[in-house]
């Protein structure tokens, strides 16, 4: 079976990535935290697509981010390409075109927001994805949506129209896709790292990630009253 992953992702740059994780890791660990989340993404989509099947859609310069050296290695064997749109709708639209035409088969689409997941759950996605002959969608925790897999570029062309980062967002996409005609299968659902609780259980449910490694980091610092730095070794 064909298929590729798309990698919705931001630099790491501090200030600008995993602001809401700021108050617990200061900006440049949370900066830290974006890179590790986005680190343990491409490892996961490495292992389950093969070179020429994985895109990366990049909001922003690397050069200017926390661990650029080893994101760089990590992206050996993947096509960058910018994110293209003012709002975010359009960017996932956009990401979604450059992927499709990139590569055959399933298109399946993730954000940096789930270093949990594991290279078998996005082979298992773009396989329901192939058996349904149309697009498949994962719930998140928070009501939003982990994943989406388009069996053609077509089908994104709804996100346009939805509000994003709501807690109806999820709902909003499935109906959106059902009234184009494109009814989604649905894929387990997973918890996107956007606050400091849900950083903590998915280090606790993930503890071998880099995320979590970085996270414990960042969090010892901050429990000893030390200032955040997160100068963290992790293997890429």
């Amino acid at each position: 079976m064909s298929g590729s992953v798309l990698v919705m992702a931001k630099a790491p740059v501090p200030g600008r990535a995993k602001t809401r994780l700021a108050g617990v890791a200061g900006p440049q660990g949370a900066a830290e935290l974006a890179a590790a989340a986005l680190l343990d993404t491409l490892a996961a989509g490495a292992e389950a697509f093969p070179t020429g099947h994985r895109v990366l859609a990049l909001d922003g310069d690397l050069n200017d981010g926390c661990r650029s050296a080893a994101i760089r290695r990590a992206l050996r064997g993947w096509v960058v390409v910018p994110q293209g749109g003012a709002t975010f709708g359009e960017r996932l639209v956009d990401g979604h075109r450059q992927a499709h035409r990139r590569a055959r088969g399933p298109v399946v689409q993730i954000g940096m927001d789930t270093p949990q997941v594991s290279a078998a759950l996005l082979r298992d996605v773009a396989e329901l994805a192939h058996r349904h002959g149309g697009p498949v969608l994962g719930p998140a925790v928070d009501g939003g949506w982990w994943v989406l897999a388009t069996t053609h570029a077509g089908q994104a062309d709804v996100l346009e129209g939805v509000p994003m980062s709501r807690p109806d967002t999820g709902r909003l996409t499935a109906a959106a896709l059902a009234a184009a005609g494109h009814r989604a299968a649905v894929a387990v659902a997973l918890r996107d790292v956007d606050l400091p609780q849900d950083a903590e259980v998915v280090a606790a449910m993930a503890p071998q990630t880099r995320f979590a490694t970085t996270w414990r980091a960042v969090t010892a610092d901050a429990l000893d009253g030390a200032p955040v730095v997160a100068t963290v070794t992790v293997s890429p």
